[in-house]
């Protein structure tokens, strides 16, 4: 991965990210906003990956109905933010809208994606903190705007 800081000022940083054919695009993401200290940021990427998973949440069973995509795709469009979990690590929640090869999608929640050739990204932080807090009735983490 390549990353540029393109921008810093009182409302933060902009990042620019090219990864490379091979890496794992969710994990990459996070793992490069752990290592800036990013705990508030707007995400968007365009690119491609040879698969990806995408998931569905299923209230009932408080998980994710995984959607293997296993061909080649692309991102159409992937947004998300990035926030602190309960234990002040970055966690990253992205959604995808992945184009096939016959003109279809597959979209959701972005749990994997194998990166080929690229993915372009934009992390644009925020100057105020963001905490993602685990919602024991649902299974997930929310943003909790109440905490910082």
């Amino acid at each position: 991965m390549k990353s540029k800081l393109l921008g810093e000022g009182e409302g933060g940083r902009l990042f620019a990210l090219v990864l490379d054919p091979g890496e794992e695009a969710f994990a990459a993401i996070r793992d490069f906003a752990a290592k800036e200290g990013i705990s508030a940021a707007s995400v968007t990427a365009i690119g491609a990956f040879s698969r990806a998973t995408v998931g569905w949440f299923d209230f009932d069973t408080r998980d994710y109905r995984r959607i293997p995509v296993e061909e080649q795709c692309e991102v159409l469009s992937a947004l998300g933010d990035i926030a602190r979990d309960d234990d002040g690590k970055a966690s990253l929640h992205l959604h995808a809208v992945l184009g096939l090869s016959d003109g279809s999608t597959r979209g959701g929640h972005l749990l994997d994606g194998i990166v080929r050739p690229t993915l372009e990204v934009m992390i644009t932080e925020t100057p105020a903190h963001l905490h993602r807090r685990k919602r024991p009735g649902l299974g997930i983490s929310l943003i909790d705007l109440g905490s910082g």
